[in-house]
């Protein structure tokens, strides 16, 4: 296709939609070099610059099967956050980012090893496993090769074990995933991570129970040296199976009943058992609930509303995800007020994300005042005609969304960079935002 043709075909997609700008149009659509830069251009835009001692950077990979956040911390120290795989057919679900040609899990374990390797640490430190879900741990399908290493399938999590050294694997259920007893434990994919947690340990790799409250847990391990003016930076473990940081020393508090006094319907789900964590640098702060929901069925049960719980445990931050993944059930408007960040990142993969009502709530400047910018993994084509009126005003819909906090946390940018291949160019970055500051809800 020549040049014209690109511009024609981009033309009459805009008008479509009915947006004007680039930056608004799901990219999916869109030729890379029509994305704008933060100078505006319609150039592609500079490689990502590589991390640097001192700065944190968090990575949301929109390799279009799931979640998938990279951590690099100040000292080089890092932290990867699920590893989805999704086994959706593409009538419903973002194709394998950038191709074919590798699975997702393989591609995840790809972006890792490039961007780690300033760090000069030879693999992972952490892998944290936020729930029992294909999306955020990798499903299983026909055909899938097994593991040289144990009786399991390579998929997400486990293509990722199989291609980098991993020192701590976290998850909420070790070691016996009997909590909360909805079965969850027993389907295919999550009994295939289990044979890879059962293989892991019988190698002597370690594995942990993530514990709600501490800060203790994802420790510094100092791949590179860091000014002490840098400051104090930390990963606070927020909630995990309903039991939320009280905000004093490490401190938790049961917020669900025992699931035995439920009737099957009510018991606590797979979403809600979720792992969520604030990493801080300095002033700096991000909190992440993977797919902690807010539902209550209209009011009947207040204490399913966990991811209110977790914010107002977390308070105000400078960047959030929006959690599962922008969904019905996710951002409230409480969670809106209560987190308040200048920028908010959707894991999107599925044609049902984002929800509109979750958009609304995002941009709505009478929960709380100021400017924020709003980032999607990847929004599917359908989804923006559906919700087209607050699509254009999304900063990015395709792309992997970075935050990268300067040395001490005192200012931050967010950058997009192209998800079609590997080079990591940068399609978008925002001027610098000043950490800590706020806003008044």
């Amino acid at each position: 296709m020549n040049v014209n043709e690109q511009r024609r075909r981009l033309v009459g997609a805009m008008g479509l939609l009915g947006l004007s700008g680039c930056a608004a149009v799901p990219t999916s659509a869109v030729p890379t070099s029509s994305v704008p830069t933060s100078a505006g251009s319609t150039s592609a835009g500079p490689t990502l610059a590589p991390w640097q001692p001192g700065q944190l950077d968090i990575h949301h990979l929109a390799i279009g099967r799931g979640s998938a956040t990279l951590v690099i911390l100040p000292d080089g120290t890092s932290l990867l956050i699920d590893a989805g795989a999704s086994a959706n057919a593409t009538d419903v679900s973002v194709a394998t980012r950038p191709g074919p040609q590798r699975r997702a899990g393989e591609w995840i374990a790809r972006y890792a090893q490039r961007h780690l390797a300033p760090t000069g640490a030879r693999g992972l430190d952490y892998l944290l496993v936020s729930h029992l879900h294909p999306d955020h741990l990798g499903d299983v399908a026909p055909g899938l090769p097994q593991s040289r290493h144990g009786n399991y399938r390579l998929t997400g999590v486990m293509d990722v074990a199989e291609r980098l050294d991993i020192g701590t694997l976290v998850d909420r259920g070790f070691p016996d995933y009997r909590y909360p007893g909805a079965g969850i434990e027993r389907a295919p994919f999550a009994a295939n991570y289990r044979a890879y947690v059962t293989a892991r340990q019988a190698g002597g790799g370690a594995v942990q129970r993530f514990e709600a409250g501490t800060d203790r847990q994802f420790l510094p391990r100092g791949h590179r040296p860091v000014d002490e003016r840098f400051g104090r930076f930390a990963v606070r473990n927020i909630a995990v199976n309903g039991e939320v940081w009280t905000g004093r020393g490490d401190e938790r508090r049961a917020t669900f009943p025992d699931p035995a006094t439920l009737a099957d319907r009510d018991r606590p789900s797979e979403n809600m058992c979720c792992a969520a964590v604030r990493i801080e640098s300095g002033p700096f702060r991000y909190f992440t609930g993977a797919d902690l929901t807010s539902d209550t069925f209209n009011g009947d049960l207040p204490w399913r509303d966990i991811l209110g719980a977790a914010a107002r445990a977390a308070g105000p931050v400078d960047v959030a995800t929006a959690d599962h993944h922008g969904l019905y059930d996710g951002v409230s408007a409480d969670v809106a007020r209560t987190l308040r960040p200048s920028a908010w990142v959707i894991p999107t993969w599925h044609i049902s994300h984002p929800s509109l009502q979750q958009l609304e709530h995002m941009f709505n400047e009478r929960l709380y005042a100021g400017p924020r910018e709003v980032f999607a993994t990847e929004v599917m084509h359908e989804n923006a005609l559906m919700h087209r009126r607050l699509m254009q005003k999304l900063r990015s819909t395709r792309g992997h969304v970075i935050v990268r906090v300067e040395a001490g946390g005192e200012r931050f940018r967010m950058l997009v960079t192209d998800n079609a291949d590997e080079a990591d160019r940068v399609i978008y970055e925002s001027a610098p935002i000043r950490s800590g500051a706020i806003k008044p809800a």
